[in-house]
């Protein structure tokens, strides 16, 4: 008996050694909401999104929603050539569904339906140039609300060719980019500085939260990958948001090379909202997860408030 407590105490007290902060790093970046989230901005959002990932040599992976392409139920040309912008800038891309859809507001198989009908200009996007759409990105991380429905889909995914898309360093950027766009159409620079200081210094903390709960989980830092989105406040921030990275000594990778590490491949929880996949890893082995920084009291009063 005593041999048995020693062997279950012994992975937590090798979990709990500190990391070192100087050890090589990588992480894979990823956008939702391609082309953008906010229409009115979207040629802005990717040329400034493509001149920095390239002037950094920084991989990254676009997510698209396709009904975003479309005006009045034709396609556009002018929001498709800003996802020839992406491609022909190095980039990747894959499949978000057309409508964003909610997996828990709809049937499976209208769900389903959602995924197809994401796929058809961005397929052809990508063998214009000798690519696959290989990868999809769950709306609102949310795989499925029962294991029935969590597996079922996964099935379909897969025999569809796709590879799913999961986050580590999952946060709330959504909160942060909704006030900052906010604050940018009414040219109020004093606040928008507000909340993109409070923003990069939000999403340091998180970076942090997640590489010790990855050590502290699996002994290792994971090959983290980021979910951005396709707004103002990563366009205009993104040069600061990665210099954070290499100040943490983060080597920039794709998400198929991220995909590589053998943590992807372990089993995860059935959860009902979006989660960080070490949380979903945590929750099947039936540990207590972690919850990540919160962003700021004032961003918080100012979502609610700021018009």
């Amino acid at each position: 008996m005593r041999l048995l407590f020693i062997l279950i105490l012994l992975p937590l007290t090798i979990f709990s050694q500190p990391h070192d902060n100087d050890a090589p790093r990588y992480v894979a970046f990823t956008f939702d909401d391609l082309p953008s989230t906010h229409d009115a901005d979207a040629k802005y959002i990717i040329e400034q999104l493509t001149q920095k990932l390239q002037r950094h040599s920084v991989p990254a992976i676009g997510f698209v929603n396709e009904i975003k392409l479309y005006r009045s139920g034709n396609p556009s040309k002018a929001q498709i050539s800003l996802l020839e912008l992406w491609l022909d800038s190095g980039l990747d891309l894959g499949n978000h569904s057309y409508s964003h859809i909610s997996i828990d507001n709809v049937t499976l198989d209208e769900y389903k339906a959602d995924v197809l009908r994401g796929e058809e200009i961005t397929k052809q996007l990508l063998e214009k140039r000798g690519k696959k759409l290989k990868y999809y990105r769950h709306t609102q991380l949310r795989t499925g609300p029962t294991p029935e429905i969590r597996n079922e889909l996964a099935e379909f995914l897969k025999e569809h060719g796709y590879t799913v898309a999961p986050v580590t360093l999952d946060n709330n950027e959504y909160i942060f980019a909704a006030i900052y766009a906010r604050a940018k159409s009414k040219s109020d620079t004093t606040m928008m500085k507000t909340i993109s200081s409070a923003y990069l210094k939000y999403m340091e903390e998180v970076v942090l939260h997640f590489e010790k709960l990855s050590f502290d989980f699996l002994g290792y830092e994971v090959k983290q990958i980021l979910l951005l989105h396709a707004n103002s406040l990563n366009a205009d921030h993104l040069d600061d948001m990665i210099k954070m990275f290499q100040g943490r000594n983060y080597t920039f990778i794709s998400l198929e090379e991220a995909l590589k590490d053998t943590a992807y491949q372990l089993k995860e929880a059935t959860v009902k909202k979006g989660l960080s996949w070490l949380h979903r890893w945590m929750l099947f082995k039936g540990l207590a997860i972690r919850e990540e920084p919160r962003e700021p009291e004032i961003i918080s009063e100012l979502f609610k408030s700021y018009r």
